[in-house]
């Protein structure tokens, strides 16, 4: 403790250790993984049935809804007129024509799902669990795939590029759910 006349030479000796225990747990920054890009592993097929993959994967797939562009336009229906010293007598008239465009049909888009066996009662409760952590699931822990499930899981993905409710392994894995390739680090 300090004495009268020592002035604050006793603060620094009790924080000297807090800074020198803060200096040394300071190490090189480390980088949250990057953001999945699950677009990429969206396949686009015509015909039934999965993509030829690899042995033992488990593929799902959903449906875009298609895009449709309204364009609105305004047309000239009679121009103005103007007198001789090139006053407006009368203003244009316009009306309005709007038309839609197809700027994409729906589509069947298949990607690389976790295999129906992984998804048990365990495995979903890690999921919410998972989407909980992340703001994106608010109701309770049941282990079931319900529409909260589903919901949490399509905006966890459409963030994600693959605006889907059903869950892809991409998510799973950078979820953590299923383990990764050390090869593909």
């Amino acid at each position: 403790m300090a004495r009268s006349g020592q002035g604050g030479g006793w603060l620094l000796m009790a924080v000297a250790p807090s800074l020198l225990l803060a200096s040394a747990c300071t190490g090189p920054k480390v980088d949250r993984p990057a953001r999945a890009d699950l677009s990429i592993e969206a396949v686009h097929i015509k015909g039934d049935g999965p993509p030829k993959g690899p042995e033992g994967a488990c593929w799902d797939k959903d449906t875009t809804p298609a895009v449709i562009e309204t364009v609105t336009e305004q047309v000239i229906v009679s121009p103005e007129v103007r007198d001789a010293a090139g006053q407006i007598t009368a203003p244009a008239t316009f009306r309005s024509e709007t038309a839609q465009h197809m700027v994409q049909d729906r589509q069947e888009v298949w990607f690389r799902a976790p295999c129906p066996e992984q998804m048990d009662v365990a495995f979903l409760a890690s999921l919410q669990r998972a989407l909980k952590a992340r703001g994106l699931f608010g109701a309770a822990i049941s282990g079931s795939y319900d529409a909260a499930t589903a919901e949490a899981v399509r905006r966890f993905q459409a963030e994600r590029g693959l605006d889907s409710p059903r869950l892809s392994l991409a998510a799973a894995k950078e979820l953590g759910l299923i383990a990764v390739d050390i090869d593909r680090l």
